[in-house]
């Protein structure tokens, strides 16, 4: 599916995920198993994972939104 230029996330829907990987990243550190984490926030196993690992490598700063994508280059 192609989007529209510009097409994405909106900076409230943005924001929202955010909250989500940082959630995640507060039980990471309460040591909260993978799977209990993706069933309470409802995303899959394989983004938690994604998201320990960012966290584990650069810590809470490592889940913070990398802000809206830019438009293609032509």
């Amino acid at each position: 599916m192609r989007y529209a230029q510009g097409g994405g996330l909106t900076a409230e829907r943005r924001r929202f995920r955010e909250r989500i990987r940082y959630e995640a990243g507060e039980r990471f550190a309460r040591g909260e198993k993978i799977a209990v984490i993706a069933k309470d926030l409802r995303v899959s196993e394989r983004s938690v994972e994604r998201w320990r690992r960012a966290w584990r490598e650069g810590g809470m700063a490592a889940l913070a939104s990398a802000g809206p994508t830019k438009l293609p280059r032509l």
